[in-house]
């Protein structure tokens, strides 16, 4: 029979595999910056999706991220956390700002009349067509934290796509 697969053990791995691509990229090794991308990519957009509920934002989103990675890779210590954890933290705080900054045009939009902006202002809100790949995606971060327990799944889900501080969960 085979063994059973040890998580703990392939999950490190991946960390130090990880942590090992920044450091490359920190010394300009590009291949090594695109097979982070290559592993990176998709679980952040899909945060980042989740979060701004637009897949153009989400794309955008994930650019800079990586830009940030690219320009701020010397920065990572794995004494604080694995590369996948900072890229993640960096996705959810631009993605939640995205959405804030959102807010505040839409509200600053509904405060101005047509008139002081020489023009209408447009509805605030994704389009039909926004909303359904927004949907399609959505559905693949919500299969990806299926695997949790309950508990812990709504916990995740609070803090980190709600943005709620330990305390306020």
């Amino acid at each position: 029979a085979p063994e059973p697969l040890d998580l703990s053990a392939v999950v490190t791995a991946r960390a130090r595999a990880d942590a090992e691509l920044l450091g490359r990229s920190a010394r300009g090794d590009r291949e090594a910056f695109a097979e982070l991308y290559d592993r990176f990519s998709r679980p952040l957009y899909a945060t980042a999706l989740r979060i701004t509920a637009n897949p153009t934002e989400a794309e955008d989103v994930v650019q800079e991220v990586f830009v940030t990675l690219w320009e701020k890779a010397r920065a990572f210590e794995d004494s604080r956390g694995s590369a996948f954890a900072w890229a993640v933290t960096l996705t959810r705080n631009r993605a939640i700002d995205r959405v804030r900054q959102r807010n505040r045009r839409t509200e600053l939009l509904s405060e101005t009349t047509a008139e002081d902006a020489g023009t209408q202002p447009a509805p605030a809100g994704p389009d039909s067509a926004g909303a359904l790949a927004a949907s399609e995606h959505a559905g693949a971060v919500r299969a990806a934290v299926k695997s949790l327990p309950p508990e812990q799944r709504r916990a995740l889900e609070l803090a980190f796509f709600d943005g709620l501080t330990q305390a306020e969960i």
